[in-house]
């Protein structure tokens, strides 16, 4: 089948819906050589539109053309070029299940460049785009099937106010790509401020001091000056890596509370798939916790477990080590980076006790004292109510998005008979373990207004996360060419905190089914 013609996009800056001329900066491909070299996407025959996030383009201040038009289409499927743009591959490193991996890069993304908008600069990648440079035995595809559960799960963590790429489109192709099995191919188009990975510092940290060092300090200033400027404020002995990697391991910290919070587990946490700005990036083998289990592995190629719901924020920990060890021939003091990193210990403890609070609708007023709680001093009894809360959870495996929910309703009343307690305690096989916890959490609320307590808490417990069966449900129909549940789930997935009662059904139990999808690196 003959390739389809690369012919340039029009230029919309004309066109009808919007006056502003899209503004290419492509300010990290042009830094340097070194970071990656140019390489073209890799036509589809015959691509349709999947997907496409006309929200996300609104914000961006982008015409509409770019997602109607058939230029668009082919645009975003890799077959022809958006005027302005430039394709291009990033190089990286990193470490793969705690193992140096050694050279890596954008095997199947493709860098189309950076632009300004209204809510700041953002890059745009193509992922699934064909082989590149880095591809190494890869095809450089991705199927379907992946590329939906990135769609939905970026808007998601989005509607959960948890930092994330987020996915401006999806292309679908008739295009064979074996994975497991043979499956059709598939191209997301995803945007951020920027991809930048902990893998990119490890790269020029780890090749020879002829080539790495002057690439290493141009990669950190850049960082610093484009997208973490907070990192020149006086901080660590006025050493602005040290600050850098400060101000990343805040961000990692908080973003491992909030996935723990959520109960979401990432699956593959590799040094190549974290941010240096602390967003949700590569969602593979992803998902949302259904019974809850501390020791969940949702990637069915982690065969050791070391990417476990519960290992995730030590993991991430472990990765700000590998991140500060790439940095020590800029930070040039052992003690000072190790300083820094302990920080992280102390940042994600507050950040998980403050998300905890807020699923369990406390203020943070301590009711011995009747004072306002500092980051630092939660009370014992809060933190034993939150962790007796997760060993109950864990003992009876109970779903988790559904218990925190139906607390949330239970909570605007101070009868245990009220039916929504009732329906909290269903979900419990121990009820008298249940009831003692109740009964502790009661007397606790108590010291507060009911109406706040539940308030609070149905705006920190969502009604609807992705859970594996809806996505599953929305790529079977999309495998028949049927996208409705696509669009469907990305509507219902922006305001995951509101009550949606024509979607009550999404918001139950999993099916029994539901426990026998196996996700692994693939997906």
């Amino acid at each position: 089948m003959p390739s389809p013609s690369k012919a340039p996009v029009p230029d919309f800056s004309t066109d009808r819906h919007t006056s502003r001329q899209p503004q290419w900066i492509n300010r990290f491909a042009n830094l340097s050589g070194d970071f990656g070299c140019a390489v073209d996407p890799t036509p589809v025959p015959n691509p349709v539109w999947v997907a496409r996030n006309t929200e996300l383009l609104a914000q961006m201040g982008l015409p509409l053309d770019w997602l109607e038009s058939s230029q668009a289409l082919q645009a975003f499927s890799g077959n022809a070029l958006l005027p302005g743009s430039q394709h291009w591959a990033s190089v990286y490193s990193g470490h793969q299940f705690g193992q140096w991996a050694g050279q890596l890069g954008d095997g199947r993304a493709l860098y189309l460049g950076e632009l300004r908008t209204p809510t700041g600069s953002m890059e745009l990648q193509l992922k699934g785009a064909g082989r590149t440079p880095f591809s190494r035995m890869g095809d450089g595809r991705a199927v379907l099937r992946s590329s939906i559960r990135e769609y939905l799960c970026s808007q998601a963590m989005q509607g959960l106010g948890i930092p994330t790429t987020l996915a401006l489109c999806l292309t679908g192709s008739p295009l064979s790509v074996i994975r497991e099995t043979a499956e059709t191919a598939a191209i997301v188009t995803r945007t951020a401020p920027s991809f930048i990975r902990f893998g990119h510092f490890e790269h020029f940290s780890s090749a020879p001091p002829h080539q790495g060092s002057s690439a290493l300090k141009l990669l950190a200033d850049f960082v610093i000056d484009h997208h973490l400027p907070e990192s020149q404020s006086p901080g660590f002995c006025q050493n602005r890596y040290a600050n850098l990697l400060h101000c990343v391991t805040q961000k990692t910290a908080a973003l491992m509370a909030q996935w723990q919070a959520v109960g979401f587990c990432h699956g593959v946490m590799n040094t190549d798939n974290m941010s240096i700005l602390g967003l949700t990036l590569d969602y593979g083998p992803f998902q949302f916790l259904d019974a809850f289990d501390p020791m969940h592995i949702c990637n069915h190629s982690d065969h050791q477990g070391r990417y476990a719901y519960q290992r995730q924020p030590q993991v991430g920990y472990w990765n700000l080590f590998c991140l500060a060890q790439a940095l020590m021939p800029l930070i040039e003091d052992q003690d000072l980076a190790v300083k820094v990193l302990e920080t992280y210990k102390t940042s994600f403890a507050q950040a998980i006790d403050a998300a905890m609070l807020a699923k369990l609708g406390l203020s943070g007023v301590n009711p011995a004292g009747g004072k306002l709680y500092q980051p630092a001093d939660i009370s014992e009894e809060d933190r034993a109510l939150q962790q007796d809360a997760w060993q109950l959870l864990a003992e009876d495996r109970v779903d988790y998005t559904l218990f925190w929910r139906r607390l949330s309703h239970a909570a605007a009343s101070n009868n245990s008979q009220d039916p929504n307690w009732q329906s909290v305690q269903d979900l419990f096989i121990d009820r008298s373990a249940w009831q003692a916890w109740q009964l502790r959490y009661m007397n606790r609320i108590s010291h507060e207004d009911s109406c706040d307590v539940s308030q609070r808490m149905l705006q920190a417990n969502p009604k609807y996360t992705l859970r594996n069966h809806l996505a599953e449900l929305a790529i079977q129909k999309a495998q028949n060419n049927d996208f409705s549940e696509v669009d469907r789930l990305h509507s219902l997935l922006q305001f995951p905190f509101d009550e949606h009662p024509e979607f009550e059904s999404y918001a139950g139990l999993p099916p029994d089914w539901a426990a026998s999808i196996e996700i692994s690196c693939s997906s």
